[in-house]
């Protein structure tokens, strides 16, 4: 096997494994119990880290771009868990409105698998890989960005068929 091929083929192992894995971490991780430590040992260093009016910290732990999930967790304080909560989800897709700055939809979903930029269009779009059709197709959300202002024009889903 040449190098490149087994280096692609260990990746997509991995990339494969990697949500059951999370499975496992998460049940053990108990809002109320489980310290911040803790949280560092099983999952490792947050992508990014939220500081919040309360004084609380969330950390970001992205599993874009080949992955489906984007798990926030919060630590309150005393760095022990508030809430554990995957946010690439319905409920967060309907609240992304026109008016939103880049910050709060980094906030909301987590960062992005890709982000692309059409000057032409003066728009900037943010796209999350998302669980969808689980066959032949993959979904994606994508949020829209006026260049200009920064600010969401609209925001919706895609749907593209497997290479």
């Amino acid at each position: 096997m040449k190098s490149g091929n087994w280096i692609t083929a260990a990746v997509a192992a991995i990339a494969a494994i990697l949500p059951g894995c999370d499975n496992l971490v998460l049940q053990d991780i108990k809002p109320g119990v489980t310290s911040a430590a803790e949280v560092r040992a099983r999952m490792g260093n947050p992508g990014f880290e939220f500081r919040n009016d309360d004084g609380s910290v969330t950390w970001e732990f992205t599993r874009q771009p080949s992955g489906v999930h984007c798990y926030m967790i919060t630590f309150g304080p005393d760095q022990i868990v508030r809430t554990v909560d995957q946010v690439l989800n319905e409920a967060n897709y309907a609240r992304v409105q026109p008016g939103m700055d880049r910050d709060r939809i980094r906030r909301l979903l987590g960062q992005p698998a890709r982000v692309e930029t059409f000057a032409n269009l003066r728009e900037e779009v943010w796209e999350w890989r998302i669980e969808g059709i689980p066959h032949n197709e993959e979904t994606y959300f994508n949020v829209f960005f006026d260049t200009g202002s920064g600010l969401v024009t609209k925001a919706g889903k895609r749907v593209a068929m497997k290479a």
